[in-house]
């Protein structure tokens, strides 16, 4: 990923993978309109996994999911968790560096699922994920509200991503969060 304001920390990470939030925020539910069998999709900042084994499930046999994260210790319990299922070989670990992503393959769709509130760089990361998605590819961002992301910031982000050759589809319904799905216009 890249330098954070604050970033999760590796404790929390019961408290972002468990039933509860399935229920208050199914990955399925939410992302399933989006990611297809087949497809590319960058999970960043994926965290234990609690999308990334969905998406992975989404992108069927024939589909990648990169799951990007800044800490080691999280692609560990993600690596964990998937070992040995159906969808591991679906599933590619990489850690970020640098302040970047640090990837090259074209990608069908982004997600960014409340990550981007962690950024120093977010125009570096928006530049980035641009030049990763492929023309007409979707950047999902989603960000928790009130405590973490206020209307403002999250206006901003979604400012910097419209200044760029993003452009807004729709929102997304997310418990307690702040949506934006967006398509990757090449001027």
């Amino acid at each position: 990923m890249t330098e954070k304001k604050h970033i999760c920390p590796m404790w929390l990470a019961g408290g972002l993978d468990n039933w509860v939030r399935k229920w208050l925020q199914n990955p399925s539910k939410i992302l399933g309109p989006y990611i297809k069998s087949g497809m590319t999709v960058l999970d960043f900042g994926c965290g234990p996994g609690f999308f990334t084994v969905e998406i992975a499930k989404l992108v069927g046999k024939t589909g990648r999911v990169f799951a990007v994260d800044v800490q080691e210790e999280m692609l560990q319990k993600l690596k964990d968790k998937v070992m040995g299922t159906e969808v591991s070989s679906r599933i590619i670990l990489h850690k970020s560096v640098d302040n970047r992503i640090g990837l090259l393959d074209p990608m069908d769709v982004v997600v960014a699922f409340y990550v981007f509130h962690e950024l120093t760089n977010k125009n570096d990361i928006l530049n980035e994920i641009k030049v990763l998605l492929k023309e007409n590819g979707l950047f999902i961002l989603v960000e928790p509200k009130y405590v973490h992301v206020s209307k403002r910031e999250f206006d901003d982000t979604v400012n910097k991503a419209n200044n760029i050759g993003f452009k807004k589809i729709e929102s997304i319904k997310s418990f307690m969060s702040r949506s934006v799905v967006m398509r990757n216009c090449r001027h």
